[in-house]
């Protein structure tokens, strides 16, 4: 019976071993003057993001997401609450944040390796010491011929890749994505984000990304913020219990396609 006792106590996990929250919003709260008019971006938002979470956003246009996402980047100022990133308050950018656009944001003159470097530039750091990192990087999503080429020689989704390089270069803790495959064909949406699926589970950084597409949404996440527009809110948090590791196979799931009508149904 002892001996029962300590096999089950030995199974427990230790406190080491327990997901530790990596992004806390709390109460957070932003405010536009226009005119003479306030209008109220984000209201009261309280929210944790645990370590190694993949977690969407989603909601109608002009509830507020990008605005979110560049207050966690540190790239917006809040009007009230605070955004805390492995216990510390953000204030202003940091290395220990990534982030993606909507669009690659490539600098044409600069080569693909060489705008992977360029965060290298913008934080101070050894360039030459992160060299090797960046074409490790564009052999990763399968750009490593194309690292001396210019942006323009690309097609928009190897774009894409060459900004998801750029973005972990200084192998930060934290992703930020702001609908980054909205400008993509349906098939190159779909195989960019089961790279993002690999890449993910190979490294397991904390991911926040914002998308209109749910069905994208659900494929990706561990869990989805439903957000309500005028004033931007979270209406309801929504878990992903799709098994992991997912692929093309989960599309055709019928759970799957249960969890896109529920989120479908919280948007109403």
């Amino acid at each position: 019976m002892v001996g029962q006792i300590r096999l089950v106590q030995s199974m427990e996990p230790s406190a080491s071993d327990r997901p530790r929250p990596a992004i806390e919003l709390i109460g957070l709260r932003k405010e536009f003057l226009l005119g003479k008019e306030l209008l109220v971006a984000l209201e009261e938002i309280s929210l944790t993001i645990m370590e190694g979470e993949f977690f969407t956003l989603v909601g109608p246009s002009g509830c507020g997401k990008t605005t979110c996402l560049n207050i966690i980047a540190g790239l917006e100022s809040d009007s009230g609450g605070s955004v805390v990133i492995a216990g510390r308050q953000v204030t202003k950018p940091s290395r220990d944040i990534g982030m993606m656009f909507q669009t690659p944001v490539l600098l044409p003159w600069r080569s693909n390796l060489d705008n992977v470097l360029l965060p290298a530039e913008v934080f101070g750091l050894d360039k030459k010491a992160l060299r090797k990192r960046a074409i490790s990087l564009l052999e990763l999503v399968g750009l490593g011929a194309f690292a001396q080429r210019y942006p323009f020689e690309l097609s928009g989704g190897m774009q894409q890749r060459v900004a998801i390089c750029r973005m972990l270069l200084c192998d930060p803790a934290v992703l930020l994505m702001d609908e980054p495959f909205s400008a993509l064909d349906e098939m190159t949406r779909e195989f960019l984000n089961m790279e993002l699926l690999r890449i993910w589970q190979d490294r397991r950084k904390t991911v926040v990304f914002v998308t209109h597409n749910i069905g994208e949404a659900v494929l990706l996440s561990d869990r989805i913020g439903v957000m309500a527009a005028r004033p931007g809110r979270l209406r309801e948090v929504v878990p992903i219990d799709l098994p992991r590791p997912r692929d093309k196979s989960t599309l055709v799931d019928p759970h799957f396609f249960r969890l896109v009508a529920r989120v479908r149904g919280i948007l109403g």
